[in-house]
């Protein structure tokens, strides 16, 4: 079974347009259900929550609703793990500053030189307090991180390893249930960053056995906005940052800062909404009675075409003596996200998109905020990569325009 594309396509009013997008690692297209969902609270239900009249009940209703759809898409245990706020960058920083109260002069953290800053910053911060950081860099030569290699630098006072689930530069994805394990038999914690990762493969933080995991809405298909899970033990030990009349074990309340938005929060049932039809239109009778593995269903789908519009661009790009593919070569949907990057011999970066924007196709170079990662391959000084990001409801036919424009400018 392959996923019917032009039956995606028609969930998102933006792929209508001349334009193809391949920047989606910076924010995909949104969903039209996400849209209809965050108008018919805007439109019906937009009052304060609390109260006792009828709409103000329903309101509330609303974004509990939501909550647990969100807390189905990643497969939390409760919806209170589920903290929704303004963006990853925001939710890190909060996690850190409350989770660094727990933490005493001399403690450990371990990050990585291949995340997204968002997942770097919130922890190196931490550095002014007394909190030892430590790197755990990705290898030279395979470009990937090694168990080995954070063996050496666990020690008794680490309290917490923060990572990325899928590198936004490389696509890799990283074996996350056996490094959290790994962790955990030496008693830290593991924090992990899904916002490449989410996207294209369906979250399960249980099976991870993760202890906080971060995603961004905007990401996948939904509005400016993002999530944190947290373990319901860790959050309820945790400080929070709310005011000093709301209780610690007001969770997540106590971590959301002038609480949710709310119609962001009701929109992304808009998610849900999307998954369970694609799930019944490709499996007819024998699609899942359950919301979660309708899920997985289509996830299945997605990830199938993904590799398949991966294979299509990579072969091409292997093929150009010229360039050089900066992460995996091969499209293994096991092993990588349709994220590709790569840089053209003598060729600064920057000067690529400008040639490629006439033929109505969005791709990027930069460092795409993973700047130590950059600088670490030494491409700093030829502008980052050229970076062509796919999701699954971009197509072959996409793929093959923008290798014709590549032939003409590369």
């Amino acid at each position: 079974m392959f996923l019917q594309i032009n039956k995606v396509r028609e969930y998102f009013p933006a792929l209508a347009g001349k334009w193809t997008f391949f920047d989606n690692a910076g924010g995909s297209q949104t969903l039209k259900k996400v849209v209809d969902r965050i108008s018919e609270f805007l439109l019906t239900t937009d009052v304060q929550l609390g109260a006792s009249y009828e709409i103000s009940q329903l309101a509330g209703e609303r974004v509990a609703l939501a909550t647990r759809g969100m807390a189905t898409l990643i497969n939390a245990k409760s919806p209170t793990e589920i903290v929704m706020g303004p963006s990853t960058t925001m939710m890190l920083k909060i996690l850190a500053i409350c989770l660094s109260q727990t933490f005493t002069d001399g403690d450990e953290i371990i990050v990585t030189n291949c995340d997204h800053e968002a997942n770097i910053g919130a922890w190196t911060n931490l550095e002014k307090q007394g909190i030892k950081i430590k790197f755990w860099q990705i290898r030279p030569d395979t470009l990937e991180l090694h168990l080995e290699d954070l063996e050496p630098l666990i020690t008794q006072r680490t309290k917490l390893v923060a990572l990325t689930h899928a590198s936004n530069i490389l696509g890799t994805i990283n074996p996350i249930k056996e490094i959290a394990k790994f962790v955990h038999e030496r008693g830290a914690m593991i924090c992990v960053d899904g916002v490449a990762y989410a996207p294209h493969r369906l979250v399960d933080v249980q099976d991870l056995d993760v202890d906080f995991y971060v995603l961004s809405f905007y990401k996948v298909y939904g509005p400016h906005y993002a999530l944190l899970y947290g373990k319901e033990q860790h959050l309820l030990r945790i400080p929070g940052l709310n005011h000093y009349f709301i209780e610690q074990t007001d969770i997540p309340y106590k971590f959301q800062l002038g609480n949710v938005n709310f119609e962001l929060s009701y929109g992304m049932l808009g998610l849900c909404d999307y998954l369970s039809e694609l799930a019944q239109i490709h499996y007819g009778n024998e699609t899942a009675p359950e919301l979660r593995n309708q899920m997985a269903q289509v996830f299945d789908l997605i990830s199938v075409h993904e590799e398949k519009i991966s294979d299509r661009l990579l072969q091409y790009l292997n093929s150009q003596p010229k360039i050089r593919v900066i992460g995996k070569s091969t499209a293994n949907r096991e092993l990588r996200v349709p994220t590709i990057s790569f840089v053209v011999d003598r060729i600064h970066s920057s000067t690529i998109p400008p040639q490629i924007d006439p033929y109505h196709i969005g791709i990027r170079y930069g460092d795409f905020y993973a700047k130590r990662l950059i600088e670490y391959l030494g491409l700093a000084s030829q502008g980052g990569i050229v970076r062509v990001s796919m999701v699954h409801y971009n197509t072959i036919e996409e793929v093959d325009r923008l290798i014709a424009a590549f032939e003409q400018v590369l």
